[in-house]
């Protein structure tokens, strides 16, 4: 007998990008085609090869926690605070009357803490040799840490736990707190992720991976998903905040609902530490099985928002899969890259992209893929990119694809509610 699984809901979203500090921001910043590149205020990076990122703007984190705390937290961590505190009152639920042992947290990064590490270690190197080290630089570091303190904060007792799949984290969190909910280990989920790796030691490693844009004369152009001048991804940072609930538990306390929420996939490329499966074997398998987990077919999709992180091997694999596995209905698709305009949040990546199929999925919009100028003869030019400006059409269906160093991939098809 085949098993019943619960229904899935999005009820709430917070988030604290490049282009906007809050969800409503993120999304008017997506639609109007806004870069959040420029150059690197954070540190001095004048000797670096690439001195620029997409940097959360106006963040103040005294507007959010007082001194004392701020100090116990990395950058990292209060940005999934502040992206959970958002998505949290943006869902409605009265903490008084909820169940707290059957609220839980998957959060995902795929760092951490890089910036306290590299203090810490910074300042050990400089001293006579005498090991004094913050006491909270290892509760300060420590990549699940953000999930234990929004536990803390709301009390809440469900599973708690971080997913660390690089730059397919906090999609794989996603994943995990679905599954959860439809085999009714708990009712409802605070998913997401958060980064923070714009720091001497993120972009320098980067860098010496060749992997970062190096367009230093023209930052806000530098994300250049599918064109054919694109020469590495730009560094993001931030968070997004996605609340998942079971949907009879969501209408019981008439909460609004975004959208549902029907499958997760995820493989392995099994192939390099880095490198994307040329042929993109690895993302044509994972599409292939968020799509059955869905009981879906590709021509339910109309958009899919790409990992297309602007490097000249992922764009092209990532293409190859979406032909192999939509074949014709790829022609019908709306496909676009918001790290056109975010840059790319690692970790974080997959909860504001989740975040922005949502949106588009509710609003009927796609948010475009921006900085393209030349045509590319490697990709089939009846794809439609979405290039810089958002397209209005029914949005049925979105996939959500990111994937990470290591080979890991992770896809979720978000769909309109239908009670």
């Amino acid at each position: 007998m085949k098993m019943q699984f619960r229904r899935v809901v999005v009820t709430g979203m917070g988030a604290i990008t490049p282009i906007g500090n809050s969800l409503q921001d993120y999304w008017k910043g997506l639609i109007n085609g806004v870069s959040g590149a420029a150059n690197i205020t954070l540190f001095d990076a004048a000797k670096f090869k690439t001195r620029f990122a997409c940097e959360v703007k106006g963040y103040d984190p005294l507007n959010h926690f007082d001194r004392k705390e701020a100090r116990k937290l990395d950058r990292y961590a209060q940005f999934g605070i502040v992206a959970a505190n958002e998505g949290i009152k943006d869902c409605g639920i009265d903490l008084e009357k909820v169940n707290h042992d059957r609220v839980g947290v998957i959060w995902g990064s795929g760092i951490g803490g890089l910036k306290t590490f590299q203090d810490e270690i910074e300042y050990f190197v400089k001293g006579d040799g005498t090991p004094r080290f913050n006491p909270f630089f290892i509760p300060k570091m420590i990549a699940d840490i953000a999930s234990g303190h929004i536990s803390i904060r709301y009390g809440f007792r469900g599973p708690n736990f971080t997913t660390t799949a690089a730059c397919a984290s906090a999609t794989t969190a996603m994943i995990d707190a679905f599954n959860y909910i439809r085999l009714n280990k708990a009712d409802m989920f605070i998913a997401g992720g958060s980064e923070a790796s714009i720091v001497e030691a993120g972009i320098g490693g980067f860098n010496a991976m060749q992997a970062l844009s190096v367009r230093n004369d023209d930052p806000k152009t530098a994300s250049r998903p599918f064109d054919l001048d694109r020469d590495g991804f730009v560094m993001g940072e931030g968070g997004g905040c996605i609340i998942l609930e079971e949907y009879e538990h969501a209408k019981a306390r008439g909460a609004k609902i975004y959208a549902e929420v029907v499958g997760g996939g995820l493989s392995a490329d099994a192939y390099h530490i880095t490198a994307p499966h040329p042929e993109g074997l690895g993302a044509l398998n994972v599409m292939r099985m968020v799509l059955e987990d869905a009981n879906m077919k590709p021509n339910d999709i109309d958009y899919i928002n790409v990992h297309g992180t602007s490097t000249p091997l992922g764009d092209v694999s990532e293409t190859k899969a979406i032909l192999s596995v939509f074949g014709e209905d790829a022609y019908k698709l709306n496909i676009s890259s918001t790290k056109s305009m975010t840059g790319h949040v690692l970790g974080a990546a997959g909860a504001v992209e989740a975040i922005a199929c949502i949106m588009s999925v509710k609003e009927d919009i796609v948010p475009p893929t921006i900085n393209h100028f030349t045509p590319d003869p490697a990709f089939d030019p009846k794809l439609n990119f979405t290039f810089n400006k958002a397209q209005k059409r029914t949005v049925r269906a979105a996939l959500s694809n990111t994937f990470g160093f290591g080979g890991h991939n992770a896809s979720v098809i978000v769909k309109k509610f239908v009670a």
